[in-house]
This record gives structure tokens, C-alpha cells and sequence, in this order.
């Protein structure tokens, strides 16, 4: 019997969530699994991702064979969360930046220049 260990879908139309399951790999997509290991939600701000990375290594050792997109999941988990990207800023956010550096130099060079006529 050849176990793997991957994605069933669940979910609406359009919202998947995603059970991580040790399953026989003859068995269908969302059929009966051997076990529930974890759990995969990509609609959420930040993807939640939620695994018992011990039950994983254990039906490794019994062989079972991880699938790509679990094998993903497990390497994230393992690095832990990365740190949240920065949300762009839009462009009139850096335009009125660049203004307020441009007139923030003005006004240290007209400083400098005064100093140096003193």
C-alpha cells in the first residue's frame, strides 16, 4: 500500500481550504483518509498554515511519501513565518514623500548657507 501524504480539498466554490491528510495514494482526492495531519487556509491574510510536524515525520519514517505542495507547506512551516511584506505605497504616497525630501534638503542647504555667511 502506497501512502501519501497530501492535500484534500474542502471549501466552497471559489474559498478552498485545504485538509493535510495521510492517505492511500489509490484513494480519491477528498476520500476517507488513514489520518488528518494539518491544515491549509491560502484565503487568509497572512495563509494560515497549520501542521503537527511531528505526526508528518512519523508516517515518513513509515515511508509515506510527501506530494509537492506538501512538501511546501512542510519547508515554510519549518522556516517559520516570514516576516510580512510591506504594503506598496501608491503613487501619490511617493510623490509627496519625494516633496517633502526635496523641500526637507532646501531647507538644510539654505541652514548650510547661512552658516557659512556667518
Amino acid at each position: 500500500m502506497a501512502v501519501k501524504i497530501r492535500l484534500a480539498r474542502h471549501g466552497s466554490k471559489k474559498r478552498p481550504y485545504y485538509r493535510v491528510v495521510v492517505a492511500d495514494s489509490r484513494t480519491r482526492r477528498d476520500g476517507r483518509p488513514i489520518e488528518e495531519v494539518g491544515r491549509y487556509n491560502p484565503m487568509t491574510t497572512p495563509k494560515t498554515i497549520s501542521l503537527d510536524l511531528e505526526k508528518i515525520a512519523d508516517w515518513q519514517s513509515k515511508g509515506a511519501q510527501l506530494t509537492d505542495a506538501v512538501a511546501a507547506l512542510v519547508k515554510a512551516a519549518n522556516e517559520g513565518e516570514k516576516a510580512a511584506a510591506a504594503p506598496k505605497k501608491s503613487k501619490k504616497q511617493l510623490a509627496k514623500e519625494a516633496e517633502e525630501a526635496a523641500r526637507k534638503a532646501e531647507e538644510e542647504a539654505a541652514a548650510a548657507a547661512e552658516a557659512s555667511e556667518e
